[in-house]
């Protein structure tokens, strides 16, 4: 399983240039709001602090994004004393943990941050939420419009962003819109600044790595035939975006790695080899919260396998106790059936 960023990507980066931020602002237009924010994210060099409550609980962190020929650069550091560093070049991600003196390095996919990606609604995301823009808010000294992303069904979680004219997010809410409503994740920029450019010093990490282990988490070449796992249910517009074999640090052998999304949530699910369980004394299912994501740990025919989810619980555990396997060639993997929407099982 992927080591888990202290933002857990759900952040957002900030507004176009300041020669759009001078146009009029938009007004029923929620979308656009979104299209011009997640613009920001993939485009513009910039810096800035920001505090991240989740689970009760309050981080400081650094961010450093840079778009050069075609690359993107990005750099989060924890400002909490822990020292950890994330630093991803194109789709390389290298985890600097100095509280475990390791450095853990993955491959990501290219479009990804480690910010995250906000609502970006399109005709088929439509179906299952609702967007709203509300009133203008002024939040330190800028005048901000609510946004609103809202679920419309049990199966996900929505989003509240208030956006200043430049597009910039200051405050961003992860949102249980179930039993009235609740904030599950919180995002509060206190510095923002853009840079015409960002020297390659800044993505250097400031530990020295002498004596650390290095892992990798590396894809394995698929076998001609193999056991192939697959949910057998997934909510109305989740479908299958990732299906992998991988190598993980910790793991005894290949991992198969499936994520399912619906285009702003998504749930990942990791099968682990067969473990050897005794019938008198079967394995405990297992769950938590872990801030804004959802775990849960069962086994399936002799495999582990386990769901994560920054969704509601309902929809980690129905996905997770859905998936079954097939002995099928890797060949015939994008003909693997989904299933269909319907009630959780």
């Amino acid at each position: 399983m992927r080591h888990r960023l202290p933002a857990s990507g759900r952040l957002a980066a900030w507004g176009i240039t300041w020669a759009l931020s001078g146009a009029v602002a938009l007004a029923g237009q929620p979308a656009a709001w979104l299209e011009r924010m997640n613009h920001a994210l993939n485009t513009l060099n910039y810096e800035g602090t920001f505090a991240h409550w989740e689970g009760g609980q309050v981080q400081m962190l650094k961010i450093i994004h840079r778009l050069k020929d075609g690359v993107v650069a990005e750099r989060l550091e924890s400002l909490d004393g822990s020292g950890r560093e994330f630093i991803r070049s194109g789709s390389k991600l290298t985890c600097y943990l100095p509280d475990k003196r390791v450095v853990l390095v993955e491959r990501i996919p290219p479009s990804s941050s480690l910010i995250g990606t906000l609502p970006a609604l399109n005709r088929q995301t439509e179906r299952f939420y609702a967007l709203h823009e509300g009133s203008q808010v002024r939040i330190d000294r800028h005048l901000t419009r609510l946004i609103t992303v809202m679920p419309r069904d049990q199966y996900r979680y929505g989003y509240r962003l208030w956006i200043d004219r430049a597009g910039m997010p200051l405050k961003i809410q992860l949102w249980d819109a179930r039993d009235g409503g609740h904030v599950i994740e919180e995002i509060v920029f206190a510095t923002l600044k853009t840079e015409r450019t960002i020297p390659d010093a800044a993505f250097q990490p400031h530990l020295s790595t002498a004596g650390y282990r290095w892992l990798r988490n590396t894809a394995v070449p698929p076998k001609s035939s193999a056991l192939v796992w697959n949910a057998l249910w997934l909510p109305p517009g989740f479908h299958m975006a990732t299906h992998l074999a991988q190598s993980l640090p910790g793991a005894n052998g290949p991992v198969e790695h499936l994520v399912y999304t619906d285009g702003l949530a998504s749930v990942s699910v990791f099968v682990s080899r067969p473990v050897r369980t005794d019938a008198a004394h079967p394995p405990a299912v297992e769950s938590a919260h872990m801030g804004a994501s959802y775990v849960f740990s069962t086994f399936v025919d002799g495999h582990r396998v386990t769901a994560v989810g920054e969704a509601p619980a309902r929809t980690v555990r129905s996905i997770a106790d859905s998936v079954r396997a097939r002995e099928v060639g890797y060949a015939s993997l994008p003909g693997v059936p989904l299933g269909h929407p319907g009630s959780p099982p």
